[in-house]
């Protein structure tokens, strides 16, 4: 006699056993209907696939949302490599940017350089600053033109607004200039309107000094100051800057001229004085035609007086 364990299911290995016979059963059944070859058994086949087919389409959705995964993430992938070109684009958007605003800054500062106004008389030649050797003592910039160009010591420098300074030292291809803010520096100057005459004085600093100037109470603030042209260092009546009072009360000169941003330069060619080899040379020439020779005019015939 048998005996069951204890929590042993009493029904279940018979169940098993009986589920294990049905799907057998219709294995068997399934295989038979298809081999049979009956027009009969064909339409129970067709039949059967009619209903059964159609009820696998919950089977296929695990797939389908597969497949728009993957198509999705193509996408994804597509979208990434669009922004990254897009980002290589808007570089080389910027750099072309940058590079048009500065063109434009150089072709203003150029436009500025033709617009100056100078004498008929004075000639010049246009260089480009290469570099700038600013230093706590020292005030100067290199050109790109020497004495191949015609350069030569002591010619006057200005940008497109004003003057900057003069021409100390020439080479062949280069030449360097000492800016007014140089502590070597020193230029004869004219205050307008007053007309006192001044001597600029550069001490490192961005807005050199004025020395030596006569009656100092006449002088205000805002005031012009241009060359005086006095020992032929420089042309009169250029451009240097207006007068500004200083934090230690001294009158000082705001330049016209950006020195700290100098990029092109125009040199101006100043025609050397004449010198003086004698004596006679200090008296000026008539101011009017030059005459020839005067020659003695010959005393009128005069008939002796007779006796009447």
């Amino acid at each position: 006699m048998s005996r069951t364990r204890p929590g042993e299911d009493v029904y279940g290995r018979p169940l098993r056993r009986l589920l294990l016979g049905i799907l057998c059963a219709v294995l068997v059944a399934l295989v038979l209907l298809w081999r049979i070859d009956n027009p009969r058994a064909e339409r129970l086949r067709a039949g059967l696939v009619d209903r059964v087919v159609p009820s696998f389409e919950w089977a296929l959705v695990p797939i389908t949302w597969g497949g728009r995964l993957i198509e999705d993430f193509e996408g994804y992938a597509r979208v990434y490599d669009q922004n990254q070109e897009l980002r290589r684009e808007l570089q080389q958007m910027k750099a072309w940017r940058e590079a048009a605003i500065q063109l434009e800054q150089e072709n203003a500062r150029l436009l500025d350089l033709n617009n100056v106004q100078l004498s008929p008389d004075l000639t010049f030649v246009t260089g480009v600053v290469l570099t700038d050797s600013g230093s706590p003592f020292r005030r100067s910039v290199l050109l790109n033109v020497g004495g191949s160009d015609g350069i030569r010591d002591g010619w006057a420098a200005m940008d497109g607004l004003g003057l900057v300074g003069r021409i100390a030292g020439v080479g062949d291809r280069t030449a360097r200039v000492i800016l007014l803010t140089d502590g070597n520096s020193r230029i004869p100057v004219t205050i307008q309107p007053s007309g006192k005459r001044a001597i600029l004085a550069g001490d490192t600093t961005a807005a050199p000094a004025l020395d030596f100037v006569e009656n100092p109470e006449d002088v205000r603030a805002g005031d012009r100051i241009v060359t005086s042209g006095d020992g032929g260092v420089f042309p009169p009546d250029l451009l240097v800057g207006q007068v500004v009072r200083g934090a230690d009360g001294r009158l000082r000169v705001r330049l016209s001229a950006d020195t700290n941003r100098l990029e092109y330069l125009r040199v101006l060619r100043t025609r050397p004085a004449r010198g003086i080899e004698s004596t006679g040379d200090l008296i000026a020439p008539p101011a009017g035609p030059v005459q020839g020779p005067v020659r003695p005019e010959p005393a009128p015939d005069t008939a002796p007086e007779g006796d009447g």
